[in-house]
This record gives structure tokens, C-alpha cells and sequence, in this order.
């Protein structure tokens, strides 16, 4: 049974929002295509019946709003997105990783358009506001752990086999998707879409379920000692989720290497 938190219901109400693109396989792919032809042309531009094209001066570029020179000296064009498979999904790697540097206050989106080739206008194809880009990285990152964790525990493996799997695919998703860890960690109690925040949550208590049921069935089966499910899930995913706090993909242990250890000193302990 697909988790309820990618339902065809919610995924509408996420996609009429002008928020919902959490990863590829859930983009309208005819929206998509659409999108990557749209630049900052008004409104009254677009509905407008087709001109032919004025005869271009010799040694002159077009006079093109969509297509202008940038002003930064590089020569780039900005206006018109490059062709993309997923703009949108680009347009929040970009942006997380300018909240994750500089924080969500001194980011903007002017920024964010220059380091992707865009125009500002070219984002408002896509997303109306930062705050809505924010929104969506924090539903497209928890809708991956979500995915992630789902996906690598099996339920016929012995529980202490499943809480290693959960704890490898939790570190290994902070580890590939960095930027949006550390954004919604940051900002997670600061979304502003009370329907998107709702999910959020349902997603988070999703993620943590899961490890709850692992952990439980541990006890029942007698592979852990008496421990409260809820108590333990939440040191489990303190251990793996605050380690933006010191880890850097890259440098030294891997991710999957930290989850080993963590997973080894929780089930086997301190003492020798």
C-alpha cells in the first residue's frame, strides 16, 4: 500500500497550491513542459495573438524582455529557463542551498535566479514567493526520507535488521540531500501554508512510525529489552537527524558509516 502522505488527494491539493513537486515522478509532466517554455512575459503578452517578428537591425540584439543581456558583465542571457527535466525541482536544490549558507532572511530570490541563469521573473513561472519555495523544500524533504526509510526496511528481517536499514537510508538521504536537511531542520516551525505544514506533519509522524514499530516489535519478540517505543524513536532520530550539525558529506566517515556506529552502540550498548 503506497504511504497515505503521497495519496491522490493530497498530491492535488499540494499540485493547486503552485507547491507540490517534491521529486520528479510526481510532476504533471505536460505541466512541466509547458513551465519550461514560459518566461517573464505579462500576462497581457502571453494571451496575446501572435506578431510576426520585427526585422532584426544588423549588429544589434533583439529587443526581447525574456531574452535581455545580463547586466553583470559575464555576457550570459538571462530570461528564458534552459531547457530542464525539472525546473522546478533545480529551482529548490538552488534555493536550499543559499538557505543553508546564508539562512532564509539574507537569501533572496534575485540570488537564486543569477545562480541558475534565470531571470526573477522566470522563478514566478514556478513558485510565487520564497516562502513557498521554503514550504516546498521542507514537504520535498521529508517526503524523500519518508520514501527512503519505506522503502529500505523489510519487514520479514529481524527488528534489530530493520532499525539498521531505517538508520542507513536516514543517514544516507541527509547525506544526498544536504542542503534540504539542514533547511528544514531550520525552519520547519516557520511554514507558512497551514495545509502544506499539516502534511508536514503527518509525514514527519510517518517517518517516526515507522522506527516506533520497529522498535516495538523488538520488545515483543524479545530481540530488545522493555523500552518505551516513542522515547527511544525520538534518541534515534536526534542521533541521525542533528548530524548536520558537525557531519559534511565529503570528509571523513560516510554517512552510512555514522549510522553503522550509532546502530551498534545502540544495540549493543556501553558496557563490555
Amino acid at each position: 500500500m503506497r504511504p497515505w502522505c503521497v495519496s491522490r488527494a493530497r498530491n492535488h491539493r499540494r499540485m493547486a497550491a503552485g507547491i507540490y513537486i517534491p521529486t520528479s515522478r510526481y510532476i504533471n509532466k505536460s505541466q512541466s513542459s509547458r513551465s519550461t517554455t514560459l518566461h517573464d512575459r505579462g500576462d497581457h503578452e502571453q494571451d496575446a495573438p501572435a506578431r510576426p517578428a520585427p526585422a532584426r537591425r544588423r549588429g544589434r540584439p533583439p529587443k526581447s524582455a525574456a531574452l535581455r543581456v545580463a547586466a553583470d558583465g559575464d555576457g550570459a542571457r538571462l530570461g528564458r529557463p534552459p531547457m530542464m527535466t525539472d525546473p522546478r525541482a533545480e529551482i529548490l536544490r538552488q534555493a536550499a542551498q543559499m538557505f543553508a549558507q546564508k539562512g532564509y532572511v539574507d537569501s533572496s530570490l534575485s540570488e537564486v535566479a543569477r545562480s541558475l541563469n534565470y531571470s526573477k521573473g522566470a522563478i514566478y513561472n514556478y513558485f510565487s514567493s520564497k516562502q513557498e519555495i521554503y514550504d516546498a523544500i521542507i514537504i520535498f524533504t521529508l517526503t524523500g526520507l519518508n520514501d527512503a526509510s519505506a522503502a529500505a526496511v523489510k519487514r520479514e528481517d529481524p527488528p534489530a535488521e530493520q532499525l539498521k536499514q531505517f538508520m542507513v537510508a536516514h543517514a544516507r538521504f541527509l547525506a544526498d540531500n544536504y542542503d534540504c536537511f539542514v533547511t528544514m531542520l531550520v525552519g520547519f516551525s516557520g511554514m507558512a501554508n497551514t495545509g502544506l505544514k499539516g502534511d508536514a506533519l503527518a509525514l514527519r509522524d510517518a517517518h517516526e512510525g515507522l522506527l516506533r514499530r520497529i522498535i516495538a516489535d523488538g520488545v515483543t519478540d524479545g530481540s530488545f529489552r522493555e523500552v518505551g517505543a516513542a522515547m527511544t524513536g525520538r534518541a534515534v532520530l536526534s542521533l541521525l537527524s542533528w548530524m548536520v550539525r558537525w557531519f559534511k558529506p565529503g570528509g571523513g566517515k560516510s554517512a552510512e558509516e555514522v549510522a553503522l556506529e550509532y546502530h551498534d552502540l545502540l544495540v549493543r550498548g556501553l558496557v563490555a
